[in-house]
């Protein structure tokens, strides 16, 4: 399966008999940096990082993502540990509640040390409506960013990108529910390859789980500064069965699963999320720049593409394209 992945093995497309599908133009909105969707039903939840607030786009159609409302469901404070460059939002459906994480810096001090992962709670069925309880910072070991989570054989476990010495790596906690960490924290990947430490500076970050089909699980994650062309996608797998706080159970993919296609009009792809469509067909969402040295601005772009599994339960990611892509709307 590993070179289908580093050659970028082509995925099918095309619509199962029977079912409408609907084009979508990649980039799928002009800007949105570390783009999430989540699907609940028939209705899709778009969010990516603003800065300086978390919205919400909600629709039944991706093909009209652009035409649904960002409906601004939380602003910072004037002051505090979450005052200020809001990033990363995640918005996800647990115990029949709803929580975004998402990354803040205290205000007066936009810098790595002073920067932590942050969960609001909604009660409601949409989460664009209603109220939005704030459950304050998450207790991480470390300052860090891009916080996720994910369930396994019964628990939880929040993972993120914590600021190491120069470095930003990987950690994974348990969880005591969707705000409490407990138990000890885990270093399960550094930037030690070269493709992970293009732009001046190693970095992991944007970690995103992924269940495999026969029980592996799954981990992604953003390798190099944001602002170099090489940004890419890394992967991380550990076998059925597995302790995920156990770093000797993961093992890392050689080489990025998604990386710049120049030929394509692709450039720094990565901060990816995935979701599956109401046919079951599996996608996985990230931002990307349209030219060379766009860097890490708003002008960063969300895609999508397709997936499929392979024989051995392995996921193969086609290259990146700005290409029309069709995606099934109904069942």
């Amino acid at each position: 399966m590993l070179p289908a992945l580093m050659l970028g093995l082509a995925v099918a497309s095309s619509a199962t008999a029977g079912r409408t599908p609907r084009s979508i133009t990649n980039p799928i909105l002009p800007s949105g940096p570390d783009p999430w969707i989540v699907r609940q039903g028939d209705t899709f939840y778009y969010m990516n990082t603003l800065g300086t607030r978390l919205t919400i786009r909600k629709t039944t159609d991706l093909a009209r993502l652009a035409e649904a409302a960002e409906i601004t469901v939380w602003t910072p404070p004037s002051s505090g540990p979450n005052a200020q460059s809001i990033w990363a939002p995640e918005l996800h459906r647990i115990d029949g509640a709803w929580y975004i994480y998402y990354t803040a810096a205290e205000g007066g001090h936009d810098e790595d040390a002073h920067r932590g992962i942050f969960v609001i709670e909604n009660k409601g069925d949409d989460p664009t409506e209603g109220t939005w309880t704030d459950r304050g910072r998450l207790e991480t070991e470390h300052s860090g960013i891009d916080g996720t989570t994910f369930v396994n054989a019964g628990k939880r476990y929040f993972v993120y990108s914590p600021y190491v010495g120069p470095d930003s790596d990987l950690a994974i906690v348990e969880m005591a529910n969707p705000w409490t960490l407990t138990g000890p924290e885990t270093i399960i990947a550094r930037p030690d390859r070269d493709w992970e430490r293009r732009g001046g500076r190693p970095i992991l970050e944007a970690p995103e789980f992924l269940a495999g089909p026969k029980g592996d699980l799954f981990l992604s994650y953003s390798a190099s500064a944001c602002w170099s062309d090489d940004y890419a996608i890394g992967m991380l797998s550990a076998p059925a069965g597995s302790d995920p706080l156990n770093p000797g159970t993961w093992t890392k993919m050689p080489q990025p699963v998604i990386a710049k296609a120049p030929d394509e009009g692709v450039y720094a792809p990565g901060h990816n999320g995935f979701f599956t469509a109401r046919d079951g067909t599996n996608w996985i969402v990230y931002h990307a720049n349209s030219a060379p040295g766009m860097k890490c601005t708003s002008a960063r772009a969300p895609y999508i593409q397709r997936f499929v599994w392979s024989q051995s339960g392995m996921p193969m990611f086609a290259r990146p394209t700005a290409a029309r892509v069709e995606f099934v709307l109904q069942k």
